[in-house]
């Protein structure tokens, strides 16, 4: 019953959150597990990169909807310098 995690982001996660909780790693690790077993059970959990590009698509559109014209103009003739007809950099 091994798991070996090559991934230093998971061990740093897993430390902190064995500290935080006053546990060892693996039961740190199977609590959060559980929890997120349980919120899919639910459909309460949405994927991290779901939840991302969600976001980012909502930072897009304020930033669309907060732009003039001219904002827009400006931002198409500085594309169009910086890029050929290929799409590639000038």
């Amino acid at each position: 019953m091994a798991l070996n995690i090559k991934n230093e982001r998971v061990h740093e996660l897993a430390r902190e959150a064995a500290r935080r909780t006053h546990t060892t790693q693996v039961s740190a690790l199977e609590a959060a597990l559980e929890y997120y077993l349980a919120g899919l059970n639910a459909g309460g959990v949405v994927p991290v990169v779901e939840r991302r590009l969600a976001r980012a698509d909502e930072i897009a559109t304020q930033m669309r909807d907060s732009m003039a014209d001219a904002d827009r103009e400006a931002i198409r003739a500085d594309l169009d310098t910086m890029y050929d007809e290929h799409g590639l950099p000038a």
